[in-house]
C-alpha cells in the first residue's frame, strides 16, 4: 500500500511539473471520475467560500501568494493534490477543462488506463483492454482454417461466438484450444485481451490467457441471445 501511494504521488508530481494547470486539472478530473466543468466550478466556489465539494472530492482554498491561489484537494481523509494556480486562469470564465482533455499526455494516460482496465461483462469490453476475465456461453464455433502467423508459423484458427447477459463477441481459438470447447459450452475466460479486426472487436487469449469449461445456470443467457446448434 505504501509503495502504491508513492507511485501515485510520483505520477501526480510528474504530471504537475510537466503539464499546464488546465491539463493538470483535466487529469485530476479524469483520474477521480468527476465532471471536468463541475470540478472547475467547484474550484471557483472554493476560492469564494473557502470550501466546496465535487462528487467525492473536497476542495479547500488555502490562501493567496502574490497572484497564485493555493488549493488542497482531498478524497475522504486522503490528500490527493495541493497546487498553486494563476488567479487569471481560474477567473477566466472562457476556460473549460474539456479543452485540455485532448492533449497527448491525457490521451496516453487514457490509453494506459484502458490497457490495464478489467472487465467482467462483454458490454464493458473496449479495444486495447488486457486482463479480461468473464463467464460466457459458446453459441457457435467456425470451422478451423490454416493461417500463417506474423512469425511465419502455420497454425489453425477458429472463431467462437460467445455471449453473456450483456452482449456477444468473437473469441479467437488457436490450435489445441479449438478442440477444447464446443457450441453449448459455458466457459470461464481469464487474462484475455481485446483487439479489433476489420473494425470488429474480438477477444484472444495470448500466452497468459486461459479457457475452462464450467457449469452455469441456464438463465444467465437470455433467450434472445441463445442460438441453437446446427441440426437442432
Amino acid at each position: 500500500m505504501v509503495t502504491l501511494r508513492c507511485e501515485r504521488k510520483k505520477e501526480w508530481r510528474n504530471m504537475r511539473q510537466k503539464a499546464s494547470i488546465g491539463e493538470y486539472l483535466a487529469f485530476l478530473s479524469i483520474k477521480y471520475e468527476v465532471n471536468p466543468e463541475k470540478f472547475l466550478y467547484a474550484l471557483r466556489s472554493a476560492e469564494e467560500h473557502k470550501k466546496s465539494r465535487c462528487a467525492k472530492l473536497s476542495i479547500q482554498f488555502r490562501g493567496k501568494i502574490k497572484n497564485k491561489l493555493i488549493f488542497l484537494i482531498m478524497k475522504g481523509s486522503e490528500v490527493i493534490a495541493q497546487f498553486p494556480m494563476d488567479e487569471e486562469f481560474l477567473l477566466n470564465k472562457s476556460n473549460q477543462l474539456r479543452n485540455f482533455i485532448e492533449t497527448d499526455r491525457i490521451r496516453r494516460y487514457l490509453a494506459k488506463k484502458a490497457r490495464t482496465a478489467t472487465a467482467n461483462s462483454i458490454k464493458d469490453l473496449r479495444t486495447g483492454m488486457s486482463h479480461v476475465s468473464l463467464k460466457a456461453k459458446i453459441l457457435e464455433v467456425t470451422q478451423p482454417k490454416h493461417v500463417v502467423t506474423r512469425y511465419g508459423n502455420l497454425a489453425s484458427l477458429a472463431k467462437a461466438l460467445i455471449a453473456d447477459e450483456t452482449g456477444k463477441i468473437k473469441l479467437c481459438l488457436w490450435n489445441e484450444q479449438i478442440d477444447s470447447v464446443a457450441a453449448g459450452d459455458t466457459v470461464q475466460i481469464e487474462n484475455a485481451r481485446t483487439s479489433a479486426f476489420r473494425g470488429e472487436r474480438q477477444l484472444s487469449l495470448g500466452k497468459k490467457g486461459t479457457l475452462n469449461n464450467i457449469e452455469l445456470e441456464p438463465e444467465m443467457i437470455p433467450t434472445d441471445l441463445q442460438q441453437r446448434r446446427p441440426g437442432n
